[in-house]
């Protein structure tokens, strides 16, 4: 498996760097700074590739928050979605609560209105979703993102909390693989 990684990683063609990755992160805490300062919000983590943008964003957000995370999963360490997964659901009651959903990629948008539906039901008051990369389907997807680091084609991507069978979360840089991949 780690080979399999390596020639991944040594032949993926790099689509944003380090620095055009954190400009964006550095540009969705400015907007979220000003749109939830008083709104008391519980920063819902999904678990596992948004914990970056979760992480570095917290440390940006200048208010009071709280944090929680949610795990569904539909790769499974995979490079294709199945059936989503509930793996870990808050611990944090969300009624009355405006949570704001942190994830690192608004692939087909299954995934993201699934756990908008969840907060719904458990009586949030508002929801809003900020996503570190939105992928570009050529197709309207069942929801949109609020907050929208950057923008990237349709390939199979990793970096930044994104992965590829289940490594290369760590990669400085948001990366696709080749198409034969």
């Amino acid at each position: 498996m780690l080979n399999e990684i390596q020639q991944v990683a040594s032949n993926a063609d790099l689509l944003h760097s380090e620095a055009e990755v954190e400009a964006a992160i550095d540009k969705i805490a400015e907007t979220l700074n000003l749109f939830l300062a008083e709104r008391n919000p519980l920063l819902l983590c999904v678990m596992n590739g948004g914990i970056v943008l979760g992480g570095k964003l917290m440390t940006r957000l200048n208010f009071p928050l709280t944090l929680d995370a949610i795990n569904a999963s539909r790769y499974r360490n995979q490079t294709s979605g199945g059936e989503i997964d509930w793996i870990q659901k808050p611990r944090t009651d969300l009624k009355d609560r405006t949570i704001l959903i942190v994830d690192d990629i608004l692939d087909e948008g299954i995934t993201l209105s699934a756990i908008y539906d969840y907060c719904r039901e458990q009586g949030a008051s508002s929801i809003y979703s900020a996503v570190l990369v939105n992928k570009n389907l050529g197709y309207t997807k069942p929801i949109q993102a609020n907050f929208v680091g950057l923008e990237v084609e349709n390939r199979y991507i990793f970096g930044y909390g994104m992965d590829y069978k289940g490594y290369l979360r760590n990669a400085a840089g948001i990366y696709a693989c080749k198409e034969s991949t």
